[in-house]
């Protein structure tokens, strides 16, 4: 079959590799009919992800049709059409039990490495990295998806994919992230990064009741496109002298109740502490570019929350402690517990409160992934969301 390989940073290619097979009797064997490259694929694509190695299989967003299944499911039927979640959840551990399905303790067979890294390890996670079980990814024709029992959803509507791909990822981790907020009515949620997962926050907040939603970036396109969707209010951050203190001025001086960070370790800034950062990460000595967060914790009310939904992976340099703790902030955070949100996400699908498809901004074949990576990181051709088709 044909899947899109990480071949070092800055380099994809799609290759024939082996078809995948049942190895256990929760798996099941999905046909990929659409795919996504993902905001957080960009970050093994620059080689800020570890433990990666040529050949590996990417793509965590996908959906397809269940060709063949292990003896042990018994939820689905080959021919069921379904989404499947990124994070890869046994149902049945003390994490599942608490619905924190990203922190599955049976589905990363590499837990050491990310013990090392992180102090406990998380749940497998498709198509990204070894530190997350080396799993291959959906950016293929075809996945093998273990435990399919426990994960997988259903889809009977004759909804397109379009319209349900996300609930793989993005819809559901923007949702999380607002979820986070514990939006109250009269609210003003700060939203930093319009990308995929930032305009999935802005929606979210706004179905959770905020009153006012407010979306920081760079690219007009991207403004452009929460506005023309969602109705949101923007700010360009190379507008500004300063982020924080233009926010103040939109909230009465007081600061938004809440900020979503939905850009993570790559964010951009101008100016000298921009280059600091970046020299630094560059010569390892840190790990994240953490402009967005930094500026989301000095933006946030005293006593408001800061949701962090953009992906960090190790060691960041001059983080505000000292505003978090004598302004008291709470910061809530994580990789999204798909499995919990996939049913009431797709409801409000089904009741047309929204449309996920407004991202999409490019449907290439999957023969052109590396085309698709290289416009989406390079924010050509007003790219927000590209969507593959194996």
């Amino acid at each position: 079959m044909k899947a899109t390989c990480w071949q070092g940073r800055n380099r994809v290619t799609v290759e024939n590799v082996p078809d995948p097979e049942i190895l256990n009797e929760r798996d099941a064997i999905v046909r990929v009919s659409s795919t996504a490259i993902c905001g957080s694929d960009l970050h093994l694509y620059d080689g800020y992800v570890p433990t990666m190695k040529r050949g590996d299989v990417l793509g965590h967003e996908f959906m397809g049709e269940v060709v063949e299944l292990g003896k042990g499911v018994k939820n689905l039927e080959v021919g069921d059409r379904v989404v499947v979640p990124f994070p890869i959840a046994c149902g049945a551990c003390n994490a599942c039990e608490r619905e924190l399905y990203s922190l599955c303790e049976n589905t990363n067979p590499n837990a050491r490495l990310a013990e090392k890294m992180f102090g406990a390890s998380t749940a497998g996670i498709f198509g990204y990295s070894h530190l997350t079980g080396g799993f291959a990814g959906g950016q293929a024709e075809y996945v093998r998806v273990p435990f399919a029992d426990v994960g997988p959803l259903k889809i009977d509507s004759g909804l397109p994919d379009e319209a349900v791909l996300f609930l793989s990822d993005v819809f559901p981790t923007g949702y999380m992230g607002a979820e986070y907020c514990d939006i109250q009515p009269g609210d003003v949620i700060a939203v930093w990064g319009a990308g995929p997962v930032g305009q999935f926050a802005a929606a979210s907040a706004q179905l959770l009741g905020a009153e006012r939603v407010i979306m920081i970036d760079r690219f007009e396109y991207r403004l452009r496109i929460a506005e023309e969707n969602r109705g949101v209010e923007t700010l360009n951050y190379e507008e500004v002298d300063s982020v924080p203190e233009a926010l103040k001025e939109l909230t009465g001086g007081r600061g938004p109740d809440a900020c979503i960070d939905a850009v993570g370790l790559e964010a951009h800034f101008h100016g000298p502490s921009y280059m600091y950062d970046r020299m630094k990460q560059a010569m390892r000595q840190e790990t994240e570019r953490p402009f967005a967060l930094r500026e989301a914790i000095l933006s946030c009310r005293n006593g408001g929350t800061v949701s962090i939904m953009g992906v960090y992976g190790g060691l960041m340099d001059k983080f505000p402690i000292g505003a978090v703790m004598n302004r008291g902030l709470t910061i809530r955070t994580g990789q999204c517990h798909v499995h919990r949100y996939l049913r009431p996400l797709l409801g409000r699908i089904e009741n047309g409160e929204i449309d996920p498809s407004y991202i999409i901004t490019h449907t290439l074949k999957l023969d052109d992934a590396p085309k698709g990576y290289d416009i989406f990181k390079k924010k050509q051709d007003d790219c927000l969301k590209v969507v593959l088709k194996p």
